[in-house]
């Protein structure tokens, strides 16, 4: 067996921890740890939010819808993904939030990976 092959589910691993499947949160044997990126499955039924906006992000992120109906909340702009393959990326220092209109499924992508920084 490779230690440096790692073969899983994206929905059963997700849901081990709040959704992220790569990141400098995994264990450092793990090959799923990385300090330069972060990625999340993230399952959201219908009406799940943000309780807060994120303030002084300090990554950039791309998130991509893989199904349902997603609003990204920007300063000044409003992002509604519908279609398969829709995304949205920002950048550091970009605030945000988000809604699930409908039972929704995206890709989180974050990078750099920082250990310690968790917004709540």
């Amino acid at each position: 067996m490779d230690d440096s092959v790692y073969v899983g589910n994206a929905g059963r691993d997700a849901a081990l921890d709040r959704g992220w499947l790569l990141g400098h949160f995994k264990d450092t044997a793990d090959p799923r740890h990385s300090e330069d990126v972060e990625i999340k499955w993230g399952v959201h039924p219908r009406g799940d939010k943000r309780t807060r906006w994120v303030n002084g992000e300090e990554r950039t992120a791309l998130l991509v819808l893989i199904s349902g109906r997603f609003r990204v909340e920007l300063p000044g702009r409003s992002v509604l993904l519908v279609r398969q393959g829709d995304y949205v990326v920002w950048g550091r220092g970009v605030d945000h939030s988000w809604c699930a209109e409908e039972e929704s499924v995206v890709l989180t992508v974050r990078w750099p990976s920082v250990p310690g920084y968790r917004a709540e």
